[in-house]
């Protein structure tokens, strides 16, 4: 009897401490998958807090690129006309009107140089001539050409027709108004006819009959009609 109480003791210590081996398994095993648990969604969070920021931050950088400013009509016209300005123009800004009609150039003729200007563009008639190219007959600057032809416009004698020309805006200059001339009667017989006091209409002298007169019409009419 006292051989099977001891063994049954036996028995029993050998379970008590199986069991108390197996709750210190649970126990770690249950600390160890607490850790992961807590760990894995720290990771995660750590993850999505670092890489949405980021995100974002891409987003905006992307989305807000540098805005040119547009220009209103009045800003697109003005900036259109001030491409489109002739040194005449800018001229006009800088002169008084005084100082426009009043323009000379030191040591020469303005009188003279004026009946040049005429005569040359009296010959293109209503085509014309390129401002760059009379000034550079006449061998005056653009500065100088300019203030003169604002000039003459502002007399009433000549327009300027503004035109782009090979990529630039210039001038086309036409005579208006032409200066009265007497080379059409320069080399009349009549003036220096010697019985010029003896004719007159029904006279024996006269210039209907006159041969003198028919001869130099004649003559005027052979003559080469001058180049356009």
């Amino acid at each position: 009897m006292v051989k099977k109480k001891d063994t049954l003791v036996n028995e029993a210590e050998k379970i008590t401490t199986e069991l108390a081996e197996l709750k210190k398994k649970k126990k770690v095993s249950g600390s160890s998958k607490a850790k992961k648990a807590e760990a894995k969604p720290a990771k995660k969070t750590a993850k999505k807090a670092e890489a949405k920021p980021a995100k974002k931050t891409a987003k905006k950088a992307e989305a807000k690129p540098v805005k040119e400013k547009k220009l209103t009509k009045k800003e697109l016209e003005e900036a259109k006309k001030e491409a489109e300005k002739t040194l005449e123009e800018e001229l006009e800004e800088q002169l008084t009107d005084k100082e426009i009609e009043n323009f000379q150039i030191e040591k020469v003729d303005m009188e003279r140089l004026t009946n040049k200007v005429y005569d040359i563009l009296a010959e293109r008639e209503s085509d014309g001539m390129f401002q760059s190219e009379l000034w550079k007959k006449l061998k005056l600057s653009s500065r100088d050409g300019s203030r003169l032809a604002l000039k003459l416009e502002r007399m009433g004698t000549i327009t300027r027709e503004k035109l782009l020309e090979k990529g630039r805006w210039t001038y086309r200059l036409i005579i208006k108004k032409s200066p009265v001339s007497t080379r059409s009667i320069e080399n009349a017989p009549c003036l220096v006819c010697p019985v010029e006091q003896k004719c007159s209409i029904d006279g024996e002298i006269s210039p209907k009959s006159c041969q003198l007169i028919e001869d130099w019409v004649i003559a005027e009419m052979k003559k080469p009609a001058k180049s356009k």
